[in-house]
């Protein structure tokens, strides 16, 4: 990895710029959190489950191209649409490992626990002391008084999580690029592991460097770097500007993933996730060999399924030993305060604590978590999974709801109503994302 070169000092201006960079990015993806917020409750039904595996059951494989198409970019339309042929790439290289899937070295189930208050060790960090805070998860900036959200801490039922080391973990990423890979929710872990990781870096040994949908957190010391990249599909599709995309319609391409394999192919470890952006409705599919604009409307699941398929391919073919892959599963939403407080309307706002006992949300499709287990156990040994899902389900409290910035003007009426504004699928910062981090470091 080379040297990241000397230079003057510009701290000021290069986290100006960065607010910006987030600034507009968090802007353009208000209407998408609109969206989810208005179909929140929309699920596979069993009679499109039953369909969509009977597509995926009898198939015809599709040969990709020779010639690379035109790149896919906000301005791409289908000229027609038709209904998903049951057609996909076929990807010769990919072939399923002997062996069990590589869980985690120790024997110790650290995704299964509880939370627990502990103002001593936590937060790790202030939300003012990080100069790289965006403001959608700054919510102590934004007005939140109760900063409870803030204190607890993971406890996995028959084990403890390793303390939190900040010099340990810059020595794990020594002369290494950590790598985020995917939507706005990594993103979020991404701002997490920086305000974890910058404070013990001199001013003018560190540097952001916001790079349309790659950004770049170096530390100069160590030769490291911690990054995020915006690929909210994993393949490529016309939605992978991550300041605009804002689109009508999502088309992807999944026999190609080189847009953004590209770029993380050089990383030495890598994080992945990919689940909120196909919970928006159908998505449509133009693929590489298609010269007439012809698209394939699928179900968001199947649609998924494509493009974990890819990412697979990708993993099979190019990772070795040396490469470390993460995928992380997939983080719940609350927008419906009936499920954990059964006659009650509302959602996430003004929630104050987690949840006891055992609870899994509906937005939380299991179809879709079976998927991805079924892909990544192919991969045996090269993928390791973080699954955050069940321990983040408990924290209701967590959100940002209404204490972040709104770039968009609310109305008088929807002030009066906190809950039909409150955004329940991103998370306040210290908070769950930071414990997401705690359990990477445990696994590097």
């Amino acid at each position: 990895m080379q040297k990241w070169p000397k230079k003057k000092t510009q701290y000021p201006l290069i986290a100006l710029v960065f607010f910006i960079f987030i600034v507009f990015s968090i802007l353009y993806n208000e209407i998408n959190i609109q969206q989810i917020h208005s179909n929140h409750d929309s699920s596979p039904k069993e009679d499109e489950e039953e369909e969509h595996h009977r597509l995926f059951q009898s198939v015809e494989n599709r040969t990709l191209p020779r010639i690379p198409p035109v790149p896919l970019d906000k301005s791409s339309a289908c000229h027609s649409t038709v209904k998903y042929s049951g057609k996909r790439a076929e990807w010769d290289s990919f072939k399923p490992e002997a062996g069990d899937r590589r869980e985690m070295p120790e024997t110790c189930d650290y995704f299964s626990g509880e939370w627990v208050f502990d103002n001593s060790s936590h937060p790790l960090y202030q939300e003012s002391d990080c100069p790289y805070m965006s403001d959608q998860l700054a919510c102590h900036k934004h007005g939140r008084q109760d900063l409870e959200y803030q204190y607890w801490r993971w406890q996995p039922h028959n084990c403890n999580l390793k303390r939190w080391n900040v010099t340990e973990m810059w020595e794990k990423l020594r002369g290494k690029r950590l790598m985020f890979v995917g939507d706005s929710l990594n993103r979020g872990q991404w701002i997490s592991m920086v305000c974890l990781m910058q404070s013990v870096i001199p001013a003018d040994k560190k540097f952001m460097t916001p790079q349309a949908h790659l950004s770049i957190f170096s530390a100069q010391e160590y030769n490291a770097s911690i990054e995020f990249l915006w690929a909210p599909l994993l393949v490529e599709s016309n939605s992978d500007d991550p300041v605009d995309h804002r689109l009508s319609e999502r088309i992807l391409r999944p026999d190609s993933l080189l847009r953004h394999s590209s770029e993380w192919m050089h990383a030495d470890i890598l994080v992945f996730n990919s689940y909120l952006w196909w919970r928006q409705g159908p998505v449509k599919i133009l693929w590489s060999t298609e010269e007439n604009g012809v698209c394939e409307e699928i179900d968001g699941l199947g649609g998924m399924e494509l493009a974990m398929e890819a990412w697979a391919n990708w993993v099979d073919s190019n990772v070795d030993p040396k490469k470390k892959i993460f995928f992380v599963t997939m983080s719940p939403t609350h927008f419906t305060k009936g499920e954990w407080d059964p006659g009650s309307e509302g959602n996430c706002y003004n929630e104050k604590l987690p949840m006891n006992g055992t609870y899994w949300g509906v937005d939380s499709d299991l179809p879709t978590m079976q998927m991805v287990e079924r892909t990544i156990a192919r991969l045996g040994s090269k993928v390791n999974v973080l699954n955050i899902t069940q321990l983040s389900e408990y924290r209701k409290d967590g959100h940002p709801s209404i204490y972040r910035k709104f770039w968009e003007a609310l109305t008088p009426e929807r002030l009066a109503d906190p809950a039909s504004y409150s955004d329940c699928i991103h998370w306040c910062l210290p908070g769950v994302p930071d414990v997401w981090n705690e359990l990477l470091y445990q696994f590097l």
